[in-house]
């Protein structure tokens, strides 16, 4: 099959879908992108155009094709103990002050393929210690990511950013047929639970948190959406939690019942 060009028509079909489905705006400029990513789909399928795998993903039958479309056109890049100054915070300022009297929740609300919610794990089993009561909450949503978020396997060129100390406490080796790449111990694999979450959506299911990272996602949201989402994110934190952003994002102009403590970190007033 030859290759098949996308019309701007056409993308701004998946444009209109993608914000209606996860809230993301697609720029014009991210055209070259959508046609590389979806391309091999229609290749695939035997499409001949892009129009025509708009109108699949769009068909009430085609649920598993639609999420795969969400995978292609988002983004998942994150690392271990990405922004570690966030990390060195939490261990130092926020995990002394939270209570005992119930289990401290904390969520990685963006976790991709979950390095961000095992680097969580592993500050907290190191902090709070393995076996005190504490839990740790992933999602995502890609159904992919998040599956491969669970079975807790990385290449080794993706565990730079680990402290030694919890590379030799908190993970394996691959040996054989795994060599070449690490797996999180599954001791506190078990503390780490992960699920397909829109954030677009009703979060009311996930429970409350203390601790919320909404980290290097909110850039891909335009204002209104960004404001909604956060919305969405504060209901579910319980009164004086925190919540973590990227380096690169502002919360600037929006009120939404926090304070700023540092720049990137609120607190629920």
């Amino acid at each position: 099959m030859s290759e098949i060009s996308i019309t701007q028509a056409e993308f701004e079909q998946f444009r209109a879908l993608m914000h209606q489905a996860a809230g993301v705006d697609l720029p014009p400029q991210k055209i070259s992108l959508v046609s590389g990513r979806l391309a091999r789909r229609l290749r695939a399928l035997g499409l001949a155009s892009f129009g025509d795998y708009h109108r699949l993903v769009s068909s009430a039958g085609a649920r598993d094709e639609f999420e795969r479309m969400v995978d292609l056109l988002t983004t998942h890049e994150t690392y271990f103990f990405r922004e570690p100054k966030h990390f060195d915070f939490l261990a130092d300022s926020v995990l002394p002050a939270l209570g005992r009297t119930r289990t401290p929740r904390f969520w990685s609300a963006a976790s991709s393929s979950g390095e961000e919610a095992y680097s969580l794990a592993m500050v907290l089993a190191d902090r709070l210690g393995g076996d005190a009561p504490w839990e740790v909450f992933g999602s995502d949503i890609s159904r992919e990511v998040v599956e491969k978020a669970r079975g807790g396997v990385y290449a080794m060129n993706r565990i730079d950013g680990i402290p030694p100390d919890y590379l030799r406490r908190y993970c394996l080796r691959g040996v054989g047929s795994r060599d070449g790449t690490l797996q999180v111990d599954e001791a506190l694999r078990r503390r780490v639970r992960f699920a397909q979450v829109n954030l677009n959506g009703n979060l009311a299911g996930v429970g409350e948190f203390d601790v919320v990272f909404l980290r290097n996602v909110l850039i891909y949201f335009d204002l209104p959406t960004k404001r909604r989402i956060v919305e969405r994110i504060v209901r579910q934190m319980r009164p004086g939690g925190w919540l973590f952003i990227g380096h690169s994002e502002s919360l600037n102009g929006l009120d939404l019942g926090l304070r700023q403590e540092r720049p990137t970190i609120y607190r629920r007033m």
